[in-house]
């Protein structure tokens, strides 16, 4: 998506050859513009999937998962980390580790909001080792529900997330493929490669 691959080059910044910020338009102030943009890039690559669902997790995956929910004409659910007096019981309830943060956060969603009919598209901001997709993919299976894709705005290719998750059976689509963050530089996976894949 070269929309997105424009503004990583513009406005990310590259903390270490692992770490890439994208805090003024994705992580923390947030782009509406190019969000409505990845929801309809999204819903392009999903749209034969018959979606009922999509799930994401707070707080990132958020504004890519409700543009993508727009676009389809579904709910969206994001799983919560922080614990509320409101949802403790009928909860799925699985553990995520955070490579950014380096923690690992209890993640829930309520029982209501999945059903075994549903068929379920997960969206989530950064792809690294895969924590947080199985997570939620692992959530949508409890309710014996079907993960039909995985959809992720930026891919550290460089980090086996990507072959973990198609190795356990998933659809991966990722808007932009990060290949390396050497020397303050981000290079991206280029479409031939993404080809050979």
């Amino acid at each position: 998506m070269q929309l997105l691959r424009n503004k990583v080059v513009a406005e990310g910044i590259v903390l270490s050859n692992k770490v890439l910020k994208v805090d003024s338009f994705l992580n923390h102030q947030m782009d509406p513009v190019l969000m409505k943009e990845v929801g309809k890039e999204f819903t392009s690559r999903f749209k034969d999937e018959a979606i009922t669902r999509v799930l994401t997790i707070e707080s990132s995956g958020i504004a890519p998962g409700i543009m993508t929910a727009l676009e389809l004409n579904v709910p969206l659910i994001f799983a919560r980390k922080q614990k509320s007096l409101t949802l403790k019981h009928d909860i799925y309830v699985e553990k995520v580790y955070s490579f950014t943060k380096q923690e690992t956060n209890e993640i829930t969603v309520a029982k209501k909001f999945i059903d075994p009919n549903d068929r379920v598209l997960i969206i989530d901001d950064f792809l690294a080792n895969g924590e947080a997709a199985f997570g939620l993919a692992r959530i949508v299976e409890q309710a014996g529900a079907k993960v039909v894709g995985i959809g992720i705005v930026i891919e550290k290719s460089f980090q086996p997330g990507r072959q973990l998750l198609l190795d356990a059976g998933y659809r991966v689509e990722s808007l932009v493929r990060v290949a390396a963050l050497e020397n303050e530089t981000v290079t991206f996976v280029e479409e031939e490669d993404i080809n050979e894949a």
